[in-house]
């Protein structure tokens, strides 16, 4: 069933020739093979379980990106307990993994259009030979629009491709199917589908972009699973914060969605950038990103608290001299049932 939301109908139209796998197979990577030291990493994380790594980004007090920190700068607590780094590395360019996920509701029929054109432009300046990313569209739906690639080009031939779906979500209407009241906006959903069905098999640095006016009408999960979800897969989230402000009244009656988005982003370790329906400020948005994403750290430690009890343990970092860390708030310890 959950593998069906998100491999129904979108793969079958969108793939553009691709054939669309079982809905009970396990999605597919198309990462690159990995090296002997990436093996390696693998099969230690695989014995040593609770290996923690966490990505962020660090700022001066002007709101800056600071490189060219050391292991020696920054420390790491978790439920306010000291934890000893066993690295800490600066990922400015390793390869990404990138989650596109496009609010085509209702509400977003005015500023779709401005979403394409510039979010295209950001994949074509910001993929590189070894990253890749994939799109999602959601709505009264959840539909994947394109697989993984690495080629900007195909991106945006997929998100040039999304319209606007206001419809009422049916049995047999596509991958979510529902009966009842209309299903306006399943960001949740998507959400919780593309870091458990699309990301959690991909390694290294992975990154949610979502663009979305906020709301979500009709999700089975929660916002909490869905934060939890992208938790649970290291997955940082950012939302791009767009709206059209005439179909708000000016962001009067009937608009909630900032404080969703910005829980969703603020907890994962990722950012909200709210850009209402700006041209300029939208493109700004999409080039902050970009210099985060390449202007990253890496902190790797094994907890001293080696319960496996599934529990979600606060995490914190520090690099000293006013520095604002952006990093998540945490992540679930596995479970003792837990294989990886």
């Amino acid at each position: 069933m959950c593998a069906a939301l998100i491999c129904g109908a979108g793969f079958g139209t969108a793939a553009r020739g691709q054939l669309a796998p079982s809905p009970d197979a396990p999605p597919v990577s198309h990462a690159p093979a990995p090296s002997p030291d990436e093996q390696s990493s693998v099969a230690t994380f695989k014995v040593s379980v609770n290996l923690v790594d966490l990505f962020f980004t660090v700022k001066d007090k002007n709101g800056n990106l600071v490189p060219h920190l050391t292991k020696s700068d920054c420390t790491v607590t978790e439920d306010k307990e000291p934890q000893t780094l066993k690295s800490f590395v600066a990922q400015n360019d390793q390869p990404l993994t990138l989650g596109i996920l496009l609010d085509t509701s209702g509400s977003q029929m005015n500023v779709l259009p401005l979403e394409q054109d510039t979010g295209s432009q950001f994949l074509d300046r910001v993929m590189r030979s070894k990253d890749e990313a994939f799109l999602v569209s959601f709505d009264v739906n959840v539909d994947l629009l394109q697989d993984y690639t690495n080629s900007p080009r195909q991106l945006a031939r997929a998100m040039n491709s999304a319209k606007i779906n206001a419809g009422q979500g049916g049995f047999g209407s596509g991958p979510v199917p529902t009966a009842g009241a209309p299903r306006g906006t399943l960001l949740y959903d998507a959400i919780n589908l593309a870091a458990n069905e699309k990301m959690n098999q991909e390694t290294g640095r992975k990154a949610m972009i979502i663009l979305t006016d906020g709301d979500d009408e009709g999700s089975r999960t929660k916002i909490g699973d869905a934060i939890a979800a992208a938790n649970r897969n290291n997955i940082i989230v950012y939302v791009i914060l767009i709206a059209d402000r005439g179909f708000y009244g000016g962001f009067g009656m009937g608009y909630s969605g900032y404080s969703a988005a910005k829980r969703i982003s603020d907890e994962t370790g990722g950012r909200l950038i709210d850009v209402g329906n700006n041209g300029p400020k939208l493109q700004a948005a999409f080039e902050q990103i970009q210099d985060e994403l390449r202007t990253q750290y890496v902190a790797s430690y094994t907890p001293s608290n080696t319960k496996l009890d599934g529990t979600f343990r606060k995490v914190g970092v520090e690099c000293g001299n006013g520095t604002k860390v952006q990093v998540r708030k945490g992540y679930y310890a596995p479970s003792g049932g837990d294989r990886n």
